[in-house]
């Protein structure tokens, strides 16, 4: 049985309606980025957490260096470092479970991994704390 040519018709209507649609919203959303006042360094997508803000030049040098070793990938220092942060605290913005990593910060002194860790968003966003998931301050790139 073919299909009536009204059929056909409006089908390619609303086929040109979403692709103009889905043009325009892309077109608004690639503005909206560029417009946005500066932020976090990373993927267009960084969530804007509404927590207090850090420069990565004010983070401890330690931290600098874990940030570096993410960045490249590693090799990381502890076994733990790359794993899931599941955000239980819920001090972190809503996420699906798997989209925050956490990595060690070393401690001077201290003979474990200490409390202060970096946690990664799969966006780019990036997070510190140094009282083990305490407080946070997203870390400005």
């Amino acid at each position: 049985m073919r299909a009536k040519p009204s059929h056909v018709v409006a089908a390619a209507v609303a086929l040109v309606v979403a692709v103009v649609a889905a043009i325009t919203l892309g077109i608004h959303l690639a503005r909206t980025d560029t417009a946005s006042a500066p932020g976090p360094r990373a993927g267009a997508s960084t969530p804007v957490s509404g927590l207090p803000t850090v420069k990565v030049q004010e983070l401890p040098k330690e931290a600098v260096t874990t940030l570096e070793l993410i960045d490249k990938g590693g090799p990381f220092p502890y076994q733990q470092d790359g794993t899931t942060f599941r955000n239980q605290e819920n001090l972190l913005p809503k996420q699906a479970t798997g989209y925050y990593r956490e990595y060690t910060v070393r401690t001077p002194g201290s003979r474990d991994r200490g409390t202060r860790r970096l946690v990664m968003g799969r966006d780019g966003d990036v997070y510190y704390t140094a009282d083990h998931y305490e407080s946070f301050r997203q870390v400005l790139r």
